[in-house]
């Protein structure tokens, strides 16, 4: 596959490589809806609190997730690069000192998360009543168990960036479908759930599975993707020889300050994103609820999912680019790999169409799979009214980043997202409501408005082509 990236027919080999990971990542967030709907499918007096609840929990897991792929985009990028100059000892090298970083931050965040969980969903977000107290336990084992994560991306992210775009698509979806079915026997356990679920309650009960409720989701993905890692594992050490000979296999200080020095911009860039979503959530939780009624972060839990799925799929395409980027300048070809950025661009919106017509045709009807009371269904189609046409230029801004990444250019993205966060979201966010008191439609312009400028200024910088000399700078040479 590397020679298709290198060489022949650039905008088939974009789309051809691209294809499959985009649809994989679109996938992924799929059966995540799933888990949505499972959860949905819990007593009609847990289930307000527990949408709400997955909304918050996932996205301040996501923080974690965001820091390890960080180094997943450092490694990335020194990976592909690598591959197209034929460097095999360097590959070996970066995947290696890349696996010790990541079990390092499992560690790191696991403990983190285990200490933490109630002061950051209470004091930090701001989340009050019942929808604080699920997300509390939630949390508590999603973030222990997040090094299922942490690996799991890390190594098909390898595989990627190696040149192979199926076989790890492959396993994100086994990995998931395993997921549903494990989070259907936690979720409901051994007790009696509904009628559609029916065979699952004998195996459960044959398993001594308890009825969890919604943790049983965290804890369905936590085996889940812990099984996928073996596979992956043997793929990369078989298939890519990317374990170094015995001796080889210490702490490498020059090619871990190496890979530190591209992955920090990237976790804080992705953070910032996060953050950024985070301050919303905490800004509709504290202007636009009350112990009371919690309508408000219900509706965002629900649309937090179709969010994630325009974030992903561009996240799909941009894992595209950036291998293209990384590998053609490591094959000394910058205007090959420039090009490479812009089409995945183009695919991302051809694809961000398809899911804007699934919004606009189907919209109601999805969010009620999840949530049938009428008004935080109300609430949430008010957001993806006004955000979901940014979702074009939310998916640039992705693309556009990782393209960059794929040449190592992490502080450059990092900029860019640091001043449309702190210096466009954070203040029109904080001043249309705080200063103003402007309602939850205007939050939610403020939001479209952010992916827009983001797009503009992602879109300037990657056409000046100054970012491509990050790779040979981080090679040294």
């Amino acid at each position: 596959m590397s020679s298709k990236i290198t060489e022949g027919g650039l905008a088939w080999g974009v789309a051809r490589f691209g294809t499959p990971l985009a649809v994989g990542m679109a996938l992924q967030t799929t059966f995540n809806l799933v888990d949505a709907y499972l959860i949905a499918q819990l007593p009609r007096d847990e289930v307000g609190a527990a949408v709400g609840a997955i909304g918050i929990c996932d996205q301040v897991a996501a923080l974690g997730t965001i820091v390890s792929y960080g180094v997943s985009t450092a490694s990335g990028a020194m990976l592909s690069t690598r591959k197209g100059a034929g460097d095999k000892r360097g590959i070996q090298q970066a995947a290696w000192q890349s696996l010790l970083v990541i079990g390092f931050l499992s560690v790191l965040l696991g403990a983190l998360g285990a200490t933490s969980a109630g002061a950051i969903v209470r004091d930090v977000v701001g989340a009050k009543g019942a929808v604080a107290e699920i997300a509390t336990s939630y949390l508590r084992v999603a973030l222990v168990g997040s090094f299922s994560i942490y690996f799991l991306l890390q190594l098909t992210n390898m595989q990627r960036a190696l040149g192979s775009a199926k076989t790890p698509v492959a396993l994100l979806v086994a990995g998931n479908a395993l997921n549903v079915l494990l989070a259907i026997l936690f979720i409901f356990g051994s007790e009696p759930g509904p009628r559609m679920f029916a065979w699952a309650t004998p195996i459960a009960a044959a398993l001594h599975i308890p009825r969890m409720g919604m943790v049983g989701a965290a804890w369905a993905s936590i085996v889940a993707r812990t099984v996928v890692v073996i596979p992956n594992v043997v793929i990369l050490a078989r298939r890519f020889d990317v374990i170094p000979p015995k001796g080889e296999r210490g702490a490498d200080r020059a090619e871990l300050a190496r890979l530190i020095s591209i992955a920090w911009p990237s976790s804080a860039q992705f953070f910032l994103r996060i953050a950024a979503m985070l301050l919303v959530n905490s800004l509709v939780a504290r202007f636009f609820t009350t112990p009371e009624d919690q309508t408000a972060t219900t509706a965002m839990g629900l649309v937090f999912r179709l969010d994630t799925m325009a974030l992903f799929v561009a996240m799909g395409w941009g894992n595209a680019a950036q291998t293209f980027v990384g590998q053609n300048l490591g094959a000394k070809q910058p205007k090959r790999a420039k090009t490479s950025g812009w089409l995945a661009t183009a695919y991302d919106a051809v694809t961000t169409i398809l899911l804007l017509v699934v919004i606009y045709a189907w919209g109601e009807g999805v969010l009620r799979i999840f949530d049938d009371e009428a008004r935080p269904v109300a609430v949430a189609l008010d957001y993806l009214h006004a955000v979901a046409p940014s979702y074009f230029a939310l998916g640039a801004g992705i693309v556009l980043g990782n393209a960059m990444a794929g040449a190592g250019a992490t502080r450059t993205t990092f900029y860019i997202d640091a001043f449309v966060i702190l210096a466009v979201e954070l203040p029109l966010c904080l001043v249309v409501v705080g200063l103003f008191g402007g309602s939850l439609e205007a939050l939610f312009r403020c939001v479209a408005a952010t992916n827009f400028v983001s797009a503009l200024v992602y879109a300037l910088v990657y056409a000046r082509g100054t970012w491509t000399a990050a790779s040979a700078k981080a090679e040294g040479r």
